[in-house]
């Protein structure tokens, strides 16, 4: 039986993890781990617990940690990248002192570990094309040390303590079920819902900012698995490079006219968010993952906007909401 704490289970990640867990371990106990604020809904709420869970309350963790037989726990509370940049202190609380309090409960009560980094952790510095599995990190952003941090210290907590800590850079996360909140590839969500809305979208990154993206149905599927993954093969664990699809705003936008021929786009750089976007890689090479845990996407861009774009018409234009 497996036993699993989410934290941040109501957000973009989190919400379908919590549900993905409660499909694939239906006999374990999978709690929805949130703030107040940020209660879970519908079938969130009504499919599995749910409890508080303040990264930063370590004491709170523990009591959930005893109280359902927690042996896993998915730690995705974050910051976003464009949000993080505005509140560095806050980002760095809940990223890395966030993340002490997991990791130590984890030490003390032999629970695994899942903290997700990103491409976020690597710099200006970085091979952009192809970004090896391990290069250089010299992120320019607060939402990036932190990253860079949360991989060095979960690595340690498994070298030092035997804490079996393990995650994946994500690119940036495209979904139908929950939007973003204030990350630097959000626009590749928002451009979907402008378009099946019957509305312009005004694009905040330039012509021809490349970035690695993904669909979330295989995100999701890439931290189940290498938490299901034999340890005996990882050689490495904090952090994974995985790859699924690489685009720049006018390939999205191409896509997306093949469905909805009179979707319109225009160009209002947010410099905060384009310079972000610059110091990320245009690609990642994610043989590592691949070959220590079978890593391998089942969506590209164009299966992946047939699927977006029947979701939420779905979803918008009859008010469907499902999980």
């Amino acid at each position: 039986m497996k036993n699993v704490l989410v934290i941040g289970a109501t957000g973009q990640i989190g919400s379908e993890l919590t549900m993905k867990l409660r499909k694939t371990y239906r006999h374990g106990r999978i709690v929805a781990g949130y703030i107040p604020g940020s209660e879970p809904k519908g079938d969130l709420l009504e499919s599995g617990p749910a409890e508080q869970a303040n990264v930063c309350n370590g004491k709170q963790i523990a009591e959930i940690v005893d109280k359902y037989d927690i042996d896993t726990i998915y730690n995705l509370a974050a910051l976003l990248s464009a949000t993080a940049e505005r509140l560095p202190l806050k980002a760095w609380d809940i990223q890395m002192n966030g993340l002490i309090n997991v990791l130590e409960v984890a030490r003390e009560k032999h629970c695994a570990v899942f903290t997700p980094s990103s491409i976020g952790s690597f710099g200006p510095d970085t091979p952009r094309d192809n970004t090896p599995q391990d290069t250089i990190q010299r992120p320019t952003s607060m939402y990036g040390v932190t990253k860079v941090a949360t991989e060095l210290l979960s690595d340690w907590y498994f070298h030092k303590y035997g804490v079996d800590t393990r995650s994946v850079r994500f690119p940036g996360l495209i979904s139908y079920k929950t939007l973003p909140g204030g990350g630097t590839t959000d626009y590749a969500v928002e451009i979907y819902y402008a378009a099946v809305k019957g509305e312009e979208f005004v694009c905040p990154l330039a012509h021809g900012t490349f970035l690695d993206m993904m669909y979330m149905p295989d995100a999701i599927k890439a931290a189940v698995n290498l938490m299901e993954a034999d340890p005996r093969y990882l050689v490495h664990r904090n952090s994974f490079n995985i790859a699924s699809m690489s685009f720049d705003p006018e390939e999205v936008y191409d896509a997306i006219r093949k469905h909805i021929p009179t979707f319109k786009m225009r160009y209002e750089v947010d410099p905060v968010r384009q310079a972000i976007a610059d110091s990320w890689p245009n690609k990642m090479d994610d043989v590592c993952a691949r070959k220590e845990w079978g890593w391998a996407p089942s969506y590209n861009l164009e299966t992946m906007t047939k699927d977006m774009i029947k979701h939420l018409k779905e979803k918008l234009l009859t008010g469907s909401n499902e999980q």
